[in-house]
């Protein structure tokens, strides 16, 4: 007889850690399938982006983040180019340095907090779906089989993703770089708390420090062309970081190396029925940026909002479509964003190398560019599409901005109650009258400071709907976008 769950999750990675324990907090039960045994001892993604670290920040996590990890505001890329995040509108204007195992850490306490239910050595063999659910085959260390049966199934479970395989979904794209050589060590002469990325005619060199006394470092050569599997010396790493860099910091004592390759592949659809996919089983590109993990906890949240608004709270359908066509779009501006600086470092000619250097110069010194590629590299600027003729910030980031009155002092603050906000500016009664029906799956804030614009702000802090003064902010439209979004009443609306 099969196990039966809400949703099962295949992957204990960070996308997969984040969506279980949302859903295991909206009340839904959970299990995580996991082919690994114990925690990872990997930690190949090195940096958490201010907007991540805000999605964590509405889950009350953003604090623990940051006091393991290193802050830092600095990327100094191709000798004197400098990206500022310290300007970002955001209450974390910088990039988080942090491997990806204490991520995994933080993420998979709050998981098994949560009642997240784990299930190790659980590999996926199949899978068949009908219009109730879906049934997974599954097959265990031993080679046991069982069978778990699921209203809804997320894949997270990485690049070679075997829930991505058992749908059929291709994986298009290309190899971009073959044997980068990845490191954390300890260095004796190390270089500032900043990141250091330069390129030289064949090859690049990447150092960041973690601020315990351990540096991520990543470099690749032209001349060093090896398949993933042959074995790696750290003397290899050091020269061509002295290549690149003119010097290799005296780097000793590594805890890991690694050999890799970078593609840059995304599905057509991150759903398929009941299944779904996300982080690396639906998108994977280069180092570049740090975008990677990011993005897939960035999947995370805008996925598990929604499902449990229409498992839970009976919201409309329509809403599950919503995240192929919104993440699927993030995917795209990652594979772009991480190419791009990928392919200035790996630029053959020494004049297109040069000219790559001077256009990334240049916009980091003219201040509205520079603004702009930081918003891109730190996730701030994401918006999603918006229907034609909405108001100008449907579909943007909600701004972290103060509110009024007793309880949370800022937007999210707010969100982690995991429900929706409506930002109602200060002395308006009519949005509190409005949303008395949705008690449970909304929550009326006042903004701080002189504002006369009306806000109903997704869990995930995304603008769903916006409304000026006067008439369009009406009891009878702010009803109508609730139902629209949040489902039916779950108590009767008088009027």
């Amino acid at each position: 007889m099969a196990a039966v769950t809400d949703v099962v999750v295949v992957g204990a990675g960070p996308t997969g850690l984040l969506v279980a324990a949302d859903l295991a907090t909206a009340g839904l039960s959970c299990v995580v399938l996991e082919r690994r045994h114990g925690e990872s001892n990997l930690s190949r993604a090195a940096g958490v982006h201010a907007r991540t670290l805000e999605e964590l920040d509405a889950r009350g996590l953003a604090d623990d983040f940051v006091a393991a990890g290193l802050p830092i505001d600095t990327l100094k890329v191709f000798g004197r180019g400098v990206l500022d995040l310290s300007r970002l509108d955001t209450r974390f204007p910088y990039m988080l340095a942090m491997p990806q195992f204490m991520t995994e850490r933080l993420l998979t306490e709050r998981a098994r907090k949560m009642g997240v239910e784990f299930v190790p050595g659980a590999e996926v063999t199949g899978l068949r779906q009908d219009a109730d659910g879906v049934d997974l085959d599954i097959r265990a260390h031993d080679g046991q089989e069982s069978t778990w049966r699921a209203r809804y199934v997320v894949g997270a479970d990485g690049v070679r993703s075997a829930v991505r395989r058992s749908l059929g979904l291709p994986f298009p794209g290309l190899s971009v770089a073959r044997s980068l050589l990845l490191c954390d060590v300890r260095m004796t002469d190390p270089p500032p708390n900043v990141l250091t990325a330069d390129a030289v005619r064949d090859g690049f060199a990447f150092v960041l420090p973690f601020g315990d006394g351990w540096y991520r470092v990543i470099v690749w050569s032209r001349r060093r062309r090896r398949p993933d599997t042959a074995p790696v010396e750290l003397g290899e790493i050091r020269e061509i970081t002295r290549r690149v860099l003119g010097t290799d910091f005296g780097m000793h004592d590594p805890r890991w190396i690694s050999q890799f390759h970078c593609d840059e592949r995304q599905v057509p659809t991150y759903r398929v029925g009941r299944v779904f996919l996300a982080g690396d089983a639906a998108h994977v590109h280069s180092p570049a940026g740090g975008l990677g993990m990011n993005t897939g906890l960035q999947d995370a949240a805008n996925l598990a909002w929604k499902l449990a608004a229409v498992m839970r709270d009976g919201a409309p359908a329509w809403l599950l479509d919503t995240y192929g066509s919104e993440r699927h779009q993030a995917g795209e501006l990652a594979l772009r964003t991480s190419g791009r600086l990928l392919r200035s470092a790996m630029a053959r000619p020494r004049t297109l190398r040069a000219a790559w250097r001077v256009l990334l110069r240049a916009g980091m010194r003219y201040p509205p560019l520079a603004r702009r590629m930081a918003e891109t590299v730190s996730g701030i600027g994401l918006a999603y599409p918006a229907a034609p003729g909405a108001h100008p910030l449907v579909g943007r980031r909600a701004p972290d901005v103060p509110l009024d009155g007793p309880g949370p002092k800022s937007v999210y603050q707010a969100l982690r109650c995991r429900r929706w906000l409506l930002v109602a500016p200060e002395g308006s009664r009519i949005p509190a009258q409005a949303a008395a029906g949705w008690d449970g799956r909304v929550r009326v804030v006042t903004a701080g400071g002189a504002t006369s614009t009306l806000v109903l702000v997704r869990p995930d802090g995304y603008i769903a709907w916006a409304a000026g003064a006067g008439s369009e902010s009406s009891a009878d439209r702010i009803r109508t976008a609730l139902a629209e979004w949040c489902g039916p009443p779950p108590t009767p609306v008088t009027h």
